[in-house]
């Protein structure tokens, strides 16, 4: 008697994964919360803070500005800020640097990072862009010395008018043209 060595049904095909359907879920409910974000930031009446995506199509890298607190050192200066928010955002708080140099304790004045709770350790999902730029606004009156990133603006602050100085020293060497 001859066996057959044929399959009794047909092959099945291999499944499909869902690795990739679930990456793009997750990048497109980032996308989603970005851009509820946004709109929300737009229609705000939240003075002195903005922030908008640096290219069409790529919700994932932000260009703000925030203007320094009236009654502060800062009062009149506007500072360039850049935001990275990670694939898994909200869940991880985005990256965020001062693209002007913001002379600050809490500030390095050479990469721009920021020392901040809320972008570390403190950092929960329920934040938004709008909370972290005023924050971030907020720090800038309001330095933790505690924490320090540039112990020389640290030990200034307690110098209100040496602190000025070195802030207008550090804004203007980028923002006004050399002869």
């Amino acid at each position: 008697m001859e066996q057959l060595n044929t399959p009794a049904a047909p092959p099945r095909p291999a499944p499909k994964s869902n690795v990739a359907s679930s990456g793009q879920q997750v990048a497109g409910s980032v996308a989603k919360r970005l851009s509820n974000e946004l709109m929300t930031l737009m229609m705000s009446a939240s003075p002195g803070i903005s922030a908008f995506p640096k290219h069409d199509g790529n919700l994932f890298e932000w260009a703000g500005t925030i203007e320094g607190p009236s009654e502060t050192v800062y009062a009149g200066l506007t500072f360039k800020i850049s935001i990275m928010f990670p694939s898994n955002y909200p869940y991880v708080p985005p990256s965020i640097k001062f693209d002007t140099p913001c002379f600050h304790p809490n500030v390095d004045i050479a990469s721009g990072q920021i020392c901040l709770d809320i972008l570390q350790d403190k950092w929960s999902a329920v934040y938004s862009v709008q909370t972290i730029l005023l924050s971030l606004q907020s720090l800038l009156g309001e330095p933790n010395n505690a924490s320090p990133l540039n112990s020389e603006a640290a030990g200034l602050w307690s110098d209100p008018s040496a602190f000025k100085n070195n802030v207008l020293r550090h804004y203007r060497a980028v923002s006004e043209p050399s002869s």
